[in-house]
């Protein structure tokens, strides 16, 4: 098996069934949160950074001559996704001095948003989803994460009061 292929089926993940991208999503959350912990939100933003690209070759590699496919086996998306997403709120507890386990709501926040703009698609992840090309693999999961973040970051504004 290529190091594209492993790295697209995120070493594995993507062969799990039912529902391939939530497990990828569950497990990225698993080991994001472990990154977090031990080496820092930051370390994480990197990670996140370093999947996407790494992701963006592995499509390329696999995908060039497939157009239009998106095959389910393909996780490495979900993951660098749910990485951006899991990003948000453990940069903002970095800068507040937090060097802890992520609270709870922070991180079920990022999975639940990232899941939920991941299968809804709308607005403009829903326009890199229908670009049907290997970028586009790619592309409307990281459009998903960054929106997802943002989210994480509103919501945590509101119930926190500051956005009132």
């Amino acid at each position: 098996m290529s190091l594209a292929r492993l790295t697209s089926i995120g070493f594995g993940l993507g062969l799990l069934k039912p529902a391939p991208g939530t497990w990828a999503s569950a497990a990225a959350v698993a080991v994001g949160l472990v990154i977090d912990r031990y080496l820092g939100g930051l370390t994480l933003g990197f990670f996140a950074a370093a999947a996407s690209i790494a992701g963006i070759w592995a499509c390329y590699a696999e995908l060039r001559d497939r157009p239009g496919l998106d095959p389910s086996e393909i996780v490495i998306d979900e993951i660098a996704g749910q990485w951006i997403a899991l990003a948000f709120p453990a940069i903002a507890f970095w800068w507040r001095g937090w060097d802890d386990w992520m609270p709870y709501p922070g991180w079920v926040a990022a999975f639940v948003f990232f899941r939920l703009f991941d299968i809804w698609k709308p607005w403009y992840i829903g326009k890199l989803d229908k670009r049907e090309d290997w970028l586009g693999v790619m592309l409307d999961d990281l459009a998903a994460g960054l929106t997802a973040g943002v989210a994480v970051v509103i919501a945590a504004g509101v119930a926190h009061g500051f956005l009132m």
